[in-house]
């Protein structure tokens, strides 16, 4: 994979699991700065000291599901990319998770690592595109109302 010429794109791995969690960063952690969180308190911790792009999370976890978690941090982390992961086909856990969790995208475990990989440079970009949208919309509102004041001053004079 080609190096990012700025930094290494952020993905919190959330699971109560201690070995998944290190199989993941075993995984990745060449390509992609990880951080990892052994429960939803944990992960929140870290998202307020650092800028997560890519959050992915196990669905079954012992205080907070996975999709209680994403819903819970969308008012205050409406821009990391979502991506739930669980052991279980649960067509429930699927639909709560596109609905209330805001899930870019669904995987079973054990998950396939180059599948995983195409899944997280796919997130990427949508949250590069989004952040780039953001962007344009921003300057687009200013160069309008840049726009409406000039026009304001021509009515006037």
């Amino acid at each position: 994979m080609e190096e990012k010429a700025t930094e290494k794109i952020k993905i919190l791995y959330v699971d109560d699991e201690e070995n998944n969690l290190q199989a993941f960063k075993a995984t990745f952690r060449r390509d992609y700065k990880i951080f990892l969180a052994i429960s939803a308190v944990e992960a929140r911790k870290i998202l307020e000291e650092e800028e997560i792009e890519i959050i992915i999370t196990d669905q079954r976890m012992p205080e907070e599901t996975g999709v209680e978690f994403l819903e819970s941090i969308i008012p205050i982390y409406k821009d990391p990319i979502r991506i739930l992961l669980t052991g279980y086909t649960d067509i429930q856990a699927v639909i709560d998770a596109i609905n209330k969790g805001q899930v870019y995208h669904y995987l079973t475990k054990p998950w396939e690592e180059d599948y995983l990989r195409t899944v997280i440079k796919n997130a990427y970009e949508i949250f590069t595109l989004r952040r780039e949208n953001e962007k344009l919309t921003e300057a687009l509102l200013k160069a309008n109302e840049q726009l409406e004041f000039l026009l304001r001053q021509n009515l006037l004079s």
